[in-house]
């Protein structure tokens, strides 16, 4: 099949989850024998770097991208208000990248164009003026969900309001999305399941996020040490980590350090705020932007996610599990995965449960090492990435 995958951000190097799964969907693609035509989106948050492209990922995607500058600016996000728009989405639209898909789909013919998230969708109206391709939604998230938990733990009145306001915009424009694509594919279950009753009459599948598990390799025979080091990571520009650290650095942290004064815990992401880096709580680590993220995962002990707000599936939770990793996270942490608590995962939603989680790992490490071996199989049975193309390979063709 002729494919062209459009991204709203570059895909390419794969340095976060919404990255890492785009360009997983890209590899999975051209190791099946299709043809995969990447068009991206660059924008002040994620520009694209040239610099570490290799010429081989070039020569199999032709990508092509262009700029949008998707800085909020306050008098777009107020007339979007007055106008009911989505502006979330409205300033992900570039005339450049429109001009430039337009010429793409009029001296190409495709038969899927794979929409990454809806911040996509503003460019269908080209697609359609310009291809008979099938045009397929991947939703990442349901957006207007991560808006609504993030007003419904925001404390300030007006950021509340805001929070509120951006959330009921995404929601109407989501809602809406039904009349535009031919398809969707949830990355999870609970999102297939909503976006399902809202669009009744349009073909949809569950296509998980998917790994090459033989780039997971466990440490062998892995035994968490009795100081063992707690850790977490993640892109720390994205709102909910933030928010999640925070929580966990106010609410969970100092219970922890009365219980096991010498156990640390070590912060690592891009562009971590300054309102975690300059905290100075103890035994708590800055690591910042890491070389890579699996040697410094293996390096550590226990993976601690505490997402209060989100959507989708986490892929840095997967990676961990996939690297034997015992994972503490939240029930919203853990949503769209078909974990068990207690199995392959430890989930804790309250203050006391994450001490209680984290006091289980530290006096226990055989357990830890149990469920951190029952992560992985966990990942090779259901997040296999040849699998899952091959899935999303039967859906393409079931529309064709």
């Amino acid at each position: 099949m002729e494919i062209l995958q459009i991204c709203h951000k570059p895909p390419y190097p794969p340095s976060d989850g919404g990255t890492i799964a785009m360009n997983n969907i890209t590899q999975g693609l051209i190791n099946a024998g299709h043809t995969v035509k990447v068009m991206a989106l660059e924008t002040p948050k994620h520009p694209l770097r040239k610099d570490l492209l290799p010429d081989s990922y070039c020569e199999a995607t032709h990508i092509e991208t262009a700029f949008v500058d998707t800085t909020i600016k306050i008098p777009s996000a107020l007339k979007s208000f007055l106008t009911h728009q989505s502006y979330q989405v409205k300033r992900f639209y570039s005339k450049a990248f429109a001009a430039k898909l337009a010429e793409t789909l009029k001296r190409n013919h495709y038969d899927i164009v794979h929409l990454e998230s809806v911040f996509t969708t503003p460019y269908i109206p080209v697609i359609r003026q310009y291809s008979q391709a099938r045009i397929v939604l991947r939703t990442h998230n349901i957006e207007h969900l991560i808006w609504q938990r993030m007003a419904r733990n925001e404390q300030n009145p007006a950021r509340k309001w805001a929070i509120r306001a951006f959330s009921n915009q995404m929601k109407r424009y989501e809602c809406s999305l039904g009349k535009m694509i031919d398809a969707f594919a949830a990355i999870s279950t609970p999102d297939y399941q909503f976006f399902k009753e809202l669009f009744t009459d349009v073909p949809g599948a569950v296509i998980p996020f998917g790994i090459d598990v033989d780039d997971y390799e466990p440490e062998e025979d892995y035994m968490a040490s009795d100081k063992p080091e707690l850790f977490h990571i993640g892109s720390m520009d994205w709102m909910p980590n933030v928010e999640g650290v925070e929580w966990f650095l106010d609410e969970v942290w100092p219970s922890v350090l009365a219980e096991f004064p010498e156990v640390t815990f070590t912060i690592a992401g891009r562009k971590i705020p300054a309102e975690i880096s300059s905290r100075n709580d103890r035994n708590v680590i800055i690591a910042g932007e890491v070389d890579s993220a699996n040697e410094f995962m293996l390096s550590k002990d226990i993976m601690i996610v505490p997402i209060l707000a989100g959507s989708g599936i986490r892929v840095k939770i997967i990676e961990g599990m996939a690297l034997g990793k015992v994972v503490i996270t939240t029930s919203i942490g853990a949503e769209g995965l078909d974990v068990e608590n207690g199995k392959n995962i430890l989930i804790a939603d309250t203050p006391e449960e994450f001490v209680a989680a984290i006091e289980k790992c530290v006096r226990t490490p055989d357990v830890c090492a149990i469920i951190g071996e029952n992560a992985r199989n966990f990942v090779s049975l259901y997040h296999n990435n040849e699998l899952i193309t091959n899935k999303l390979v039967d859906f393409y063709r079931s529309l064709l």
